[in-house]
């Protein structure tokens, strides 16, 4: 499901060979979701036409397996999209669990997976050393928060945790794979002074932004995957990264349970199905173990992502 963003672009069709519908910047792909507005729908096969959440409500054991089974999430809890970044986002912040539900809104914890990043490219997280609340609040009176927020300037491969309360913005020329809890609350405080793509300036949400924003979260580091592959695991996801060389395989682990993979590079091949780069897929809990092996097509890497 593409969506067109002012800060967007065209490198879903030039990088990943999607077709896009038209020639306006698409900055979002949603990939796997379970919204009321957005459904992602079995594409064929005896399940042909069921939507996720009909997955999720129907045939909770068979699809995501019987461990979850008391799971109190009624939509599936997670969302896993493809951002375009050819300008910078806003600046923005979601809202915490324990506040989201006074503000009519849905609590956002996710993690972005830089799958590219041209030369010199930014990301922004947290704040600089030191800045405080009121030094915060004068300069988003002055125009000068970019002098307060901390950038980083991230690799291929590295990823950031971006727990709720987190002040952050996408910068431009990357693309990144993010993961996140199935929400859609996004407050923006600052949108850089630019105008939409209607011409007009885009809706802030300064106060509620405010009510949000950590302002103990100092400077914090992208980060490479662990010797193990391994990445985050939180309250709402769990993700590893796997590399392979052409013609070796993986083996998956949690054989009664489903997992959904995210090809980042190359191409590899599941129970007969070749994915490439930008591929999703979820692999089903009744799925034989014996089928829930990934080989490289070629080299390769791809994204293992759970329900923690």
């Amino acid at each position: 499901m593409y969506h067109t963003r002012v800060w967007g672009g065209r490198r879903l069709a030039s990088m990943l060979g999607r077709e896009l519908p038209d020639e306006q910047p698409y900055g979002e792909s949603w990939e796997l979701c379970d919204r009321e507005e957005a459904q992602s729908v079995v594409a064929e096969g005896a399940l042909a036409g069921m939507s996720l959440h009909e997955l999720w409500s129907q045939r909770r054991t068979e699809v995501f397996g019987g461990r979850f089974m008391a799971h109190p999430a009624v939509r599936f809890p997670m969302l896993l999209k493809i951002l375009d970044c050819v300008d910078t986002l806003s600046l923005q912040v979601h809202p915490p669990a324990a506040i989201a539900a006074s503000m009519d809104g849905e609590p956002k914890t996710e993690m972005w997976f830089v799958a590219h990043a041209d030369e010199g490219a930014k990301l922004y997280a947290g704040l600089r050393n030191g800045v405080t609340r009121a030094a915060f609040e004068a300069a988003l009176a002055d125009g000068s928060v970019a002098n307060y927020v901390h950038s980083v300037v991230p690799q291929r491969r590295e990823f950031m945790f971006v727990e709720s309360g987190r002040l952050h913005a996408l910068g431009a020329g990357l693309l990144v794979y993010e993961i996140q809890q199935n929400s859609d609350t996004t407050y923006r405080v600052f949108d850089w002074n630019r105008v939409g793509l209607d011409g007009k300036p885009r809706a802030l949400h300064v106060a509620e932004s405010m009510r949000c924003i950590d302002f103990d979260d100092f400077e914090p580091a992208m980060q490479m995957p662990a010797a193990d592959g391994e990445m985050v695991r939180c309250d709402y996801f769990a993700t590893r990264s796997t590399v392979l060389a052409a013609g070796t395989e993986h083996e998956l682990a949690l054989p009664a349970e489903f997992v959904c993979l995210a090809v980042t590079q190359g191409a590899v091949e599941v129970a007969g199905t070749l994915l490439r780069t930008g591929d999703f897929v979820l692999l089903p809990a009744a799925m034989a173990a014996g089928q829930k092996v990934v080989r490289a097509a070629a080299a390769a890497e791809f994204l293992e992502i759970r329900l923690p």
